[in-house]
């Protein structure tokens, strides 16, 4: 076969540190804006992004030139970055060091953007904690809990 093909989709979530309500009304829409623009660059393509204030859901094709964890590293490092200089209010933002990633296959498309869509509403009833949680087990991605969280 001469040439490389995929299609991988994944579900990923990850959270400020210590789940610091960073992510307002005020910069949500340009950072989200500033992390389609980081996937884009890499080739990749954002099928859906969301979350609230302490979390972001990215539903995206995986890059067939990079490895999830050079993905993340991408998003996550230059995201950091700029968003810091958005103000004082964001000077000490910072990412967990971690992230879920899970693999979508192409017929669950449109319940993860309806998921991922309907975050605000969804988080009225539930925590991050329980939420992510919830998603490791039905992944069946075994965890430490003193692990999980940083």
């Amino acid at each position: 076969m001469s040439q490389s093909l995929s299609n991988v989709l994944l579900h990923i979530i990850f959270s400020t540190k210590n789940r610091h309500p960073f992510i307002d009304d005020i910069i949500e829409p340009e950072l989200y804006a500033f992390m389609t623009s980081i996937v884009a660059s890499r080739g990749s393509y954002v099928h859906k992004i969301g979350g609230i204030a302490d979390h972001v859901h990215l539903f995206a094709t995986l890059p067939r030139t990079l490895s999830i964890s050079d993905f993340l590293e991408e998003i996550k490092k230059n995201s950091s970055k700029w968003i810091k200089t958005k103000g004082t209010n964001y000077r000490d933002f910072s990412w967990q060091k971690g992230y879920g990633a899970f693999s979508v296959s192409e017929s669950m498309h449109g319940a993860v953007i309806t998921y991922i869509s309907n975050q605000k509403e969804h988080h009225k009833t539930q925590s991050f904690q329980d939420e992510y949680r919830k998603i490791l087990q039905l992944n069946r991605v075994p965890f430490d809990e003193r692990y999980l969280w940083d």
